[in-house]
Parts: structure tokens; sequence; C-alpha cells
């Protein structure tokens, strides 16, 4: 394969790829995406996560956090146990974290806690940390604002504007860029893609959810992370082989703990596939 892609957020731990896990990642490999970060969002499948991560080291990492709709499971013990499993030299960042005001499960004060601790967790483990934010531009931005910015993480599945996108950029982040961008409605985004220095984007899928066109409505897999990049490369008027170059650059500077090679081994048998719920 002629370049190389990352897929800086999938959840192939969850029971959508329980079946197919195997092909999943061959059908990835073949598209030219070499690793994957693996998001585990509850506190209640953590140890899942980094259990389907040690079937291959070299190809997957982990970050662990408390997703805003988990924000209620956040405590002092939730945060010594996020401690301690960031220890392990699979994780390489805290997420995904944020505030979600759009399923409204936990309250707005609870989710701005659970976040503004994470984010000062990251930073005292030297961590980078991955941001959820639905229908919370301005909650999300007051809280990065509180919290000794600049940040090193990644605005995960941006589909903001143009100002968001700066505000973004300005507090340190990386904008997170996802199948949505290949939606005929996403103006938005597109124009964002178009205006933001290539340095500071990363490629996402956000499997099993969110597939690029054609594929929308669709499981979505690793290996649409080609498709996304095609589109910012249509859209920037740039190679495919200069979009993926410089994506993967930038995803190994922001997340420089993952894809460490380990002799750590896991019988296929023995991997959690439940879901936790989201």
């Amino acid at each position: 394969m002629a370049f190389e892609l990352i897929d800086t957020h999938c959840h192939l731990d969850l029971e959508a790829f329980a079946d197919d896990r195997s092909a999943v990642l061959e059908r990835a490999r073949h598209a030219g995406v070499t690793a994957m970060l693996i998001i585990g969002f509850d506190p209640d499948c953590w140890d899942r996560t980094l259990t389907c991560v040690a079937h291959d080291p070299a190809t997957l990492a982990a970050s662990l956090g408390v997703h805003p709709t988990e924000a209620n499971k956040y405590h002092d013990g939730t945060e010594a146990l996020l401690r301690q499993r960031a220890q392990d030299p699979r994780v390489a960042a805290i997420g995904e974290i944020g505030i979600d005001l759009y399923r409204h499960t936990t309250p707005l004060a609870q989710q701005r806690e659970a976040f503004y601790r994470q984010i000062m967790l990251a930073k005292e483990l030297g961590l980078p940390f991955i941001v959820h934010q639905r229908q919370a531009e301005a909650e999300t931005l007051d809280v990065l604002r509180q919290a000794d910015p600049p940040h090193h993480g990644v605005m995960h599945c941006f589909t903001g504007d143009i100002a968001y996108a700066r505000a973004c950029l300005d507090l340190g982040l990386f904008l997170g860029i996802g199948g949505v961008v290949t939606f005929r409605s996403a103006r938005a985004v597109q124009e964002v893609v178009r205006w933001a220095p290539l340095d500071r984007l990363v490629l996402e899928t956000d499997a099993p959810f969110l597939a690029p066109s054609p594929h929308r409505g669709q499981r979505n897999e690793p290996a649409y992370v080609r498709i996304i990049a095609e589109q910012v490369a249509a859209l920037r008027g740039q190679s495919l082989e200069l979009i993926a170059a410089t994506t993967t650059a930038n995803t190994r500077a922001l997340f420089p703990r993952a894809w460490i090679q380990t002799t750590e081994d896991v019988d296929d048998d023995t991997m959690p596939t439940r879901s936790c719920n989201t």
C-alpha cells in the first residue's frame, strides 16, 4: 500500500463487531488503515476495551474515559480507577469526555464536573484527551477555557463551523474529521476542511456509528477512513497521498504512546462482546 491511514476513533470492542472482528481488521488493512484507536467510554467496559486491544497492540490502542452520558458514574473512586488503568502502556489517551445536551441523561453540572476533572487528570498523566460534544458548543468551550489551556487533544466528530473550529484550534485542539464530511448536507464541515490547517486534522470513523456516504445508515467500520480521506483530499484539492501522510503524522504526534509493540496475547474465546449503554 502506497500510503498509511489511521482511524483515531472507533469502537471495535462493541458487540456490533463480535461476529466478524477479524474480517473487519483485515478489510481495514486492505484499505491502508494500519492503526486504530479504540475508545472505552464507560468504566464498566474499560477492561473489555483493553482486552480487545491486547489481541493486536501493534495495530490497536485504547483511550479510556467517562462519556458525558455516563457522567453520573464519575466520582473519586472512578477517577482513582481511571488513573490506575491509564498506567497501562496500551492506553494512549483519556476519553471520550465532554458535554452532551442532546440526550439529557445527566445534569449539565454533573457533566461539566466530570469533563473538567478528566481534562485535569489527562494533564496530570501527560496524556492527550478526546472531546465529545453534542449540541453543547458554548458549554464545552467554557470548560475547556477554564481547564488550563492550551490543550493536547482532539475535538471528536467535528461538525461545527469555521468560528467554532477556530476556537478549538486556538485552544490547542486537533479537529477529528469523520463520515459526516461526506454527507451532502454537511456544508459547514466541508468549509472547515477546506479552511483548516492540514497539520491540525486527524481522521476517524466512530465505527460502528456515522458511516460515510455511500454506506450511510449501515454499520461503519475502520476501512471507511479511506472514503473520508478521499473526501478531504477532494475538498482541499490535494492528493490522497498527502492527506494520508499528513494526518497520519498528526495522529502519531498527538498520540505518541499509541501502538506499542508488546508480547501480551489473549485468546479470541476470552474477548468480551457485551455492549455498554451509551
